[in-house]
């Protein structure tokens, strides 16, 4: 059995400028940081003894003989694109429920394709594994998505990600003292909303706006070179992203219509009535889970105001996507 463990990301400041239609023509950046809440896949050669030839278990569990039966897009189009025809046992276990704005889908694209490298010997190197996944969502199977989601579930960490016009991205870390990291932890507040919605459908939205937000993607873009003199400087308190963030989320309310919902407005507004100085929905909107910058003294404010909804801790600087188990097993071959 092979198992991969792949973090979700938070994304803090210049989503909406990786999407190749912007970037391709005006370049992109984002900053954000993986956490420490995994996408876990383990996989299995299926022993010739069963009906079925793949068993493929996710919100569902299918059992199929061929791999064009298979629903989930992605693991139909890895496995149809890796020619794999040996039987298999694919089983999906998140920390986070899927489609709340953290990349979850990306994070199982890279963690399958991690696992059926290392089933097959090969230690693939995160850019490997970035570029295949952006080649699979993004021209396999064709879905409307940017390109930030699978960088950070490749390489992890806390990272400024820059999209070039010629279709390359470069990752740099940011990196900070264990206080620093510390105070940018205790910024930071992450509640799901309860509203999960379908990603491809806002994503479609933002992509066919682009042309007419070009200022709003601009001011977006330039926030990632402000919140990075923020993080990286120690005289300037990490408090100051929570006044970003809240001039990204009006910004970004504006990139499509059902961006925000009168639910959501509600849950920003609570926040920041009780002490929050920024918040923002994250991912491509509808729902999923909101991010809020508070002072240490504000936490417990905004936890009461805000007690009808899930809050989860994170750890920022999560590492890329990972084999945690290597023991393959040969024993059966067609």
């Amino acid at each position: 059995m092979i198992i991969s463990r792949t973090p979700y990301r938070l994304s803090l400041f210049g989503g909406g400028t990786d999407y190749p239609k912007w970037y391709l023509k005006h370049g992109g950046a984002v900053i954000g940081t993986a956490i420490d809440k995994y996408c876990n896949i383990s996989v299995r050669r299926l022993p010739p003894f069963f009906e079925h030839r793949y068993r493929i278990v996710w919100s569902k569990i299918e059992l199929v003989n061929d791999l064009l039966e298979i629903d989930h897009p992605a693991v139909r189009a890895i496995l149809l694109d890796m020619k794999e025809r040996r039987g298999l046992e694919i089983h999906h276990d998140g920390d986070l429920p899927a489609r709340s704005g953290l990349g979850s889908s990306s994070s199982f694209t890279v963690g399958l394709l991690n696992a059926l490298h290392a089933m097959r010997g090969r230690m693939v190197s995160k850019d490997e594994l970035a570029r295949d996944a952006l080649r699979i969502e993004q021209e396999v199977i064709r879905e409307p998505v940017g390109s930030q989601d699978q960088v950070w579930a490749a390489y992890g960490g806390l990272n400024r990600i820059d999209f070039e016009r010629d279709g390359s991205f470069s990752v740099t870390p940011l990196i900070l003292g264990r206080e620093r990291r510390d105070e940018l932890e205790g910024s930071l507040m992450l509640f799901f909303t309860g509203l999960s919605r379908f990603a491809m459908t806002m994503a479609k939205k933002q992509i066919a706006n682009i042309d007419a937000k070009e200022k709003n993607l601009h001011r977006m873009r330039e926030m990632v070179d402000e919140a990075q003199a923020i993080i990286t400087s120690p005289r300037r308190p990490m408090l100051e992203l929570g006044t970003l963030l809240l001039e990204a989320w009006r910004l970004k309310r504006e990139l499509a219509d059902g961006m925000s919902t009168p639910e959501i407005d509600a849950i920003h507004d609570a926040g920041i009535a009780a002490g929050a100085i920024g918040g923002k929905l994250l991912g491509a909107g509808g729902g999923g889970f909101m991010a809020f910058v508070v002072p240490p003294e504000k936490r417990q404010a905004v936890r009461e105001k805000l007690g009808h909804l899930i809050e989860v801790e994170i750890r920022v600087n999560a590492p890329g996507s990972r084999i945690v188990v290597y023991e393959p097993d040969d024993a059966f071959r067609d």
